[in-house]
């Protein structure tokens, strides 16, 4: 193991620690957090020292057995997949000591099989963000989605019903991505996305490159839950076991996101997915729809992991339209707030898991006076709902600002609006939450009358990666300049 070929090994530990965790696990429960909490740890402490060797040196490329592309697999890292590995291995570690004690309570008996899919999906998401090759990005794309279903369907309730429809629709997705990656081939012959990038501007074949731009990126979008195509996630979401959705929510849009913006700068270039201006304006107008009508559904929710889902489909549309605002301070804005959007979500779904551990509901009124129980988990719930809400200085601030930027810059004011809108909605949102849990009374209800007004915070294990991920809140806000300036603007084409 050396510096060139590192990233393998963090893509390859949490595959074989998921086999380990298959067969100890199985015997005793006491082998999995080690395990887990192992592996999670090298992947971030890796992920972390091929970020400062990318920044430092520059891409790192490695082919797997030596097979040479475009016959043989090519994993590339620029400062880009190397900010979303940190971000993937920092989230699911700090997601695994939630997952640990609500698998336990949710779970029993399972833990093994539960973490066994945990860990395939987390190996999943290292691929995709590292594979130089279109085709392998189809098959771990469909590696996560699968692992995904199965750890929706082991929820309680309706979960299996849930996980069928995100079956269908991921599907779907899959097969619209597959058809134009086929016609991608049909026409450059390879799959290596560094050889179609070079070799697609050459072709006079516009009606044949534009069907497979939109066929990907269709596909796609059905992956990450774009409106109108977000109608798989809010049940499947709000209904997985604790602990899968706490991992969830936080990654799988936005490392999709991260596709599509992988797609458009290393595959079809810029340039040619920006040639007709007017099918950029429209996904702009589609994305401030998204942002208003996932707003605007998240009002008319009564459990806060059902909100937090609605929240999650506005925040794909502000991603999607900072993209294809199609200027600087536009995909600046989108690139970090995957970063930001992750982290936020990530530091709701904890507090979710921490009220769900103690009281069993996160439904609104079994919120009422839960700061005088849980006053930690609901500081932490504060300052997530702030940077939500885009309060500085925590880190949602940053991202809208250059969001709405890129909005001005490209005269988009109706993406504008709908980003202005979504954060006073939000502000609705979560305030109603803040007043009922600091100011509502445990006595009020029939619910209520056999909860304890005692402090009863969730476990160490679970408080614990809450606080640390609502301190990131406020540390990768006021990091910002630096994450653009070293990272960020790196990948930013020139003449953008």
């Amino acid at each position: 193991m050396n510096a060139t070929n590192l990233h393998l090994f963090v893509l390859v530990v949490p595959l074989l620690s998921a086999l380990a965790i298959n067969l100890l696990g199985r015997r005793s429960r006491q082998w999995i957090a080690p395990m887990v909490l192992g592996s999670l740890a090298f992947s971030v402490f890796g992920s972390i020292i091929i970020m400062a060797r990318v920044i430092e040196h520059g891409n790192l490329s490695y082919t797997v057995g030596n097979w040479r592309p475009p016959y043989g697999i090519e994993l590339v890292v620029d400062p880009l997949s190397a900010l979303m590995m940190v971000l993937i291995s920092v989230v699911a570690l700090l997601a695994s000591f939630s997952s640990l004690k609500s698998v336990e309570q949710e779970l029993p008996g399972r833990e093994h099989l539960f973490f066994t899919l945990y860990m395939i999906l987390i190996a999943g998401l290292f691929g995709l963000v590292l594979t130089g090759d279109a085709f392998n990005l189809y098959v771990l794309l469909e590696i996560t989605s699968i692992t995904t279903y199965g750890l929706i369907a082991m929820g309680s309730g309706r979960a299996a019903l849930s996980s069928f429809n995100y079956i269908i629709m991921g599907s779907i997705g899959a097969c619209f991505y597959l058809l134009g990656i086929g016609y991608i081939y049909i026409l450059t012959g390879t799959l290596n996305m560094a050889d179609i990038a070079r070799i697609l501007p050459t072709l006079n074949a516009p009606v044949a490159t534009a069907t497979a731009i939109a066929f990907a990126l269709v596909g796609l979008w059905v992956k990450m839950a774009f409106f109108p195509l977000h109608s798989w996630l809010p049940n499947a979401y709000s209904q997985a076991p604790t602990g899968a959705g706490t991992m969830v929510a936080p990654l799988m849009t936005k490392v999709t996101v991260y596709l599509m913006v992988r797609v458009i700068l290393s595959m079809y270039t810029p340039a040619l997915v920006f040639t007709h201006e007017w099918i950029a304006q429209g996904v702009v107008w589609a994305s401030a729809l998204a942002i208003i009508c996932g707003s605007v559904l998240a009002l008319g929710q009564k459990d806060l992991r059902r909100m937090l889902t609605y929240i999650i489909v506005a925040e794909v549309g502000y991603m999607v339209g900072g993209i294809f605002l199609a200027n600087a301070n536009g995909l600046t804005g989108s690139i970090l707030h995957i970063v930001n959007d992750a982290l936020m979500t990530l530091c709701l779904f904890l507090v979710v898991a921490a009220i769900i551990y103690r009281q069993g509901s996160v439904s609104l009124v079994s919120l009422q006076g839960v700061f005088r129980r849980m006053p930690i988990t609901m500081a932490a719930f504060t300052l997530g709902a702030f940077a939500m809400i885009g309060v500085p200085p925590t880190c949602g601030f940053f991202s809208k600002w250059y969001l709405i930027l890129g909005g001005i810059d490209g005269g988009h004011w109706e993406f504008v609006i709908a980003l202005v809108a979504s954060s006073l909605i939000n502000a609705i949102l979560f305030f109603r939450i803040i007043e009922l849990a600091y100011f509502g009374s445990l006595q009020d209800g029939d619910h209520h009358e056999h909860l304890s007004t005692e402090r009863h915070e969730a476990p160490w294990w679970m408080l614990s990666p809450l606080v640390l991920t609502a301190a990131l809140l406020i540390v990768v806000g006021l990091s910002t300049g630096p994450l653009i300036n070293n990272v960020i603007r790196l990948m930013i084409p020139v003449g953008f």
